[in-house]
């Protein structure tokens, strides 16, 4: 006798994911989701356009789990295999629905758009499978029940498309087929200015606690734990993390800024929300990086006034009042600079705050004295003005020199308003 199928699989579906040529976001995000329905998830698989491996990964999946949860390749394009493809793989036959097909038309002629050919496959669905709405693109999903215990579910593989009908149709049905295990809750906090390692050495015994369950994650400059625990219910699981959060913090202290969906610059923006005060920056190796990362947040124009990408030395002299001098005497790249280019920026700018960068991205411009990756902060405020020194290297590129540059400008603000 075989095994009971349990469990949901995840199959992405697409040549362009193999190469590399897009991030898959959606396998990230669709088994959050599970999690957060506290839906047994073991496995996730990536395929590409290929109608026999496609076959394959399906009927392994059945084999084995309860739900097959796939995206990509509902398309109109040749290459768009996945419905046509699972209809072969049991031997149901496709038909057209016109209810798919009338929703298409109606979205097209909406938007202005001609049928492109091959638009009708995407009205073809196998024999007996319920449709899975798209409420924003024409690609419609499925949910199908080909054999006993075992359900497929597609998505379109664009991930705002997948994410709406996930939340419209497809959450309401998974919770209604009693396969949930407790439901799982998580909560993200977020650090910087502390390396991974030293942050898993101070709290080293809460990631060998098992509910809720502690683990640490690196990115660019940020590290993060994420608190997870498993109850009958949300309200339990949040009370189990509570605690576990507070004593975290507490060790973390200002290393910790945020957590959940929290950044350093919807932090600051909040901060200074907050004291009803306003921001403005002066960027040069950052090129519009900090403001970027700051208009990112939506209301952030309550709060920053605006920036100047001082590249030249002539826009820092002209614009931002950096005198000539200082400029000569010591470098664009220098604590001096960077301390001026903050005072001139919240002076023309008539900012309370203001954050300035300049520093040598590379991969060329360093010196023996400045070498690239040397990077000078500052943050004039109304009390006077603060700088800090970075030296990132030159190991990991321009991309990460500049990255780095914007978060710690951004900490160092958010540090001077705590």
């Amino acid at each position: 006798m075989s095994a009971p199928r349990t469990g949901c699989e995840i199959l992405c579906i697409g040549t362009e994911l193999l190469l590399g040529n897009i991030l898959n976001s959606n396998a990230r995000w669709i088994a959050e989701e599970l999690a957060r329905l506290g839906l047994p998830h073991f496995r996730q698989t990536v395929v590409g356009d290929n109608p026999e491996r496609l076959r394959d990964a399906v009927l392994e999946a059945a084999g084995r789990s309860r739900v097959l949860i796939c995206t990509g390749g509902l398309g109109p394009t040749p290459d768009d295999l996945t419905t046509e493809t699972l209809a072969a793989t049991f031997q149901v036959p496709l038909q057209h629905r016109a209810e798919v097909m009338a929703d298409i038309t109606a979205k097209l002629q909406s938007r202005g758009r001609p049928m492109a050919a091959g638009t009708e496959k995407q009205a073809l669905l196998p024999q007996g499978a319920d449709v899975l709405p798209n409420p924003t693109g024409t690609a419609a999903g499925m949910i199908w029940t080909p054999q006993p215990d075992f359900t497929v579910l597609t998505f379109p593989g664009v991930p705002s498309e997948m994410r709406a009908m996930w939340h419209q149709s497809a959450a309401p049905w998974l919770q209604q087929q009693g396969l949930a295990r407790g439901t799982f809750r998580s909560r993200l906090l977020r650090f910087w200015g502390i390396g991974e390692s030293t942050l898993a050495e101070q709290v080293a015994p809460y990631l060998e606690s098992r509910n809720p369950t502690v683990a640490p994650y690196a990115g660019l400059g940020e590290v993060k734990l994420r608190i997870t625990a498993c109850a009958d219910d949300s309200a339990s699981a949040d009370a189990l993390i509570a605690p576990v959060e507070r004593e975290l913090r507490t060790i973390a202290g200002s290393h910790c800024f945020g957590a959940d969906s929290d950044s350093l610059a919807s932090v600051v923006l909040c901060q200074l929300r907050q004291r009803n005060e306003t921001l403005a920056v002066a960027e040069s190796c950052t090129g519009g990086g900090v403001g970027a990362a700051l208009t990112a947040v939506s209301g952030s124009s309550d709060v920053l006034l605006g920036g100047v990408i001082a590249y030249a030395n002539r826009i820092k002299q002209d614009l931002l009042e950096v005198p000539v001098d200082l400029l000569e005497r010591e470098g664009a790249v220098s604590q001096a600079v960077a301390m001026a280019m903050a005072e001139g920026a919240r002076r023309r700018l008539g900012s309370d705050w203001a954050i300035a960068v300049s520093g040598i991205a590379g991969p060329g411009g360093g010196t023996p004295t400045k070498p690239v990756g040397l990077v000078h902060l500052a943050v004039a405020g109304p009390e006077g003005c603060t700088s800090l020194e970075r030296r990132y290297g030159d190991s990991r590129g321009r991309d990460w020199i500049r990255g780095l540059s914007v978060g710690d400008a951004l900490n160092l603000l958010r540090l001077q308003l705590i």
